[in-house]
């Protein structure tokens, strides 16, 4: 990144064919930074599908010519499968949903292709993920977005003081209407491409048929809490709490005509529960344990604190107590009841808008499907 003008701060957005990083690094290059595109390629094609990292490649070819940006390219897609595809795999197999855009953040995002930035001679770099960073008392705070839906620091609180001193996010404060006339204003391919959405490496796959080439189906019962089997399933690790979808339960003698939901999952017997009911007893916890939390601040507010919380991205703010155990870890109650909180997801942290930090939920005190509930007449 030679040729810095004197005074301008160099920087290198990753730009990912997409409008919102394209958007991005136009700003940045508007507010007088020094900027370099830098795509990156996390996913090795392994045969079973297109991740359109072609035509993402392309456009963000494009979009860089159009800003009149020079472009560099990264494959991170070893470090990828080491640092976020392996944990992914494993958390499934374990019978937990793992979050891998979380990780992804951390491990590649923030790790790797900030060295990389480093490398290049930059000073920071940026992103568009919808978030912003400010500055108190001489600590960085991770801040939700301007257009609460689509916020991205629930993602993001895995950062910590030294990425955020060095990161920009320049979209935090429009919406996501706004990004997109930009883009059109000035001409940028991307301005009416269509946001991606799920995990790159699935892409527009079928999620079972993609998890099944590296957990084969193993066929067991399908069994409601109390023990009825009422159907059969291809693999317990490809179903996770509270879904609905993909049971092909049909009628069952005595039940009614309802929906089935996901309620809990017996790994060693390879039995799947689920319950009528989208509100099922079965779903429903009010405390969670966690594993150690990660601070944004690079420390807990206090020992115990009271704050809101998310157990899954977009999910509306919830009101808990915190208490930091010895360990690290997290003991967390809710006020009001939760339905479906996930082992292997995301809890996340908040006051008002400043994220805290978070940590991968453990287990929670739903009741364990397989075994009656204390009073219930129906189990």
């Amino acid at each position: 990144m030679s040729g810095a003008a004197p005074g301008r701060e160099r920087i290198v957005v990753g730009v990912s064919g997409g409008v919102d990083s394209s958007v991005a690094a136009l700003l940045l290059r508007d507010a007088g930074f020094d900027v370099t595109g830098v795509f990156m390629q996390n996913w090795a094609d392994d045969g079973s599908g297109d991740c359109r990292a072609e035509d993402d490649r392309r456009d963000a070819v494009a979009v860089c010519g159009t800003l009149g940006l020079p472009i560099r390219f990264r494959d991170f897609s070893r470090e990828y499968r080491d640092g976020v595809f392996r944990n992914f795999l494993a958390e499934y197999a374990a019978g937990r949903t793992p979050n891998p855009d979380v990780l992804c953040n951390r491990e590649i995002k923030f790790k790797h292709f900030l060295d990389a930035a480093r490398e290049l001679g930059a000073e920071a770099i940026g992103t568009g993920h919808y978030a912003r960073i400010d500055r108190v008392d001489g600590r960085y705070r991770l801040l939700r977005a301007k257009d609460r839906g689509k916020d991205q620091s629930y993602f993001l609180h895995q950062l910590g003081q030294a990425q955020l001193a060095v990161t920009r996010f320049p979209l935090g404060e429009l919406a996501k209407g706004e990004v997109r006339r930009i883009a059109a204003a000035h001409g940028l391919q991307t301005a009416g491409k269509k946001d991606s959405t799920g995990i790159c490496f699935i892409g527009e796959r079928d999620f079972r048929d993609f998890l099944s080439r590296y957990l084969p189906a193993k066929p067991g019962e399908i069994r409601t809490p109390d023990g009825q089997r009422v159907g059969e399933h291809p693999g317990v690790f490809y179903f996770t709490l509270g879904q609905r979808e993909g049971l092909n339960i049909g009628g069952v003698r005595g039940r009614a005509q309802a929906p089935w939901f996901v309620v809990g999952k017996d790994i060693g017997r390879n039995i799947l529960y689920v319950d009528q009911g989208h509100d099922s007893p079965w779903l429903q916890s009010h405390t969670l344990r966690s594993e150690a939390a990660h601070w944004v601040a690079g420390q807990p507010p206090a020992s115990r604190f009271r704050c809101t919380a998310q157990t899954r991205y977009r999910q509306p703010d919830e009101a808990c107590d915190v208490e930091v155990l010895d360990d690290g870890s997290l003991a967390v109650r809710f006020e009001r009841a939760q339905r479906a909180v996930t082992p292997g997801q995301s809890l996340v942290l908040y006051d008002g808008d400043a994220c805290l930090g978070g940590a991968i939920i453990l287990s929670t005190d739903a009741p364990v499907a397989g075994q009656s509930i204390p009073g219930d007449n129906a189990a």
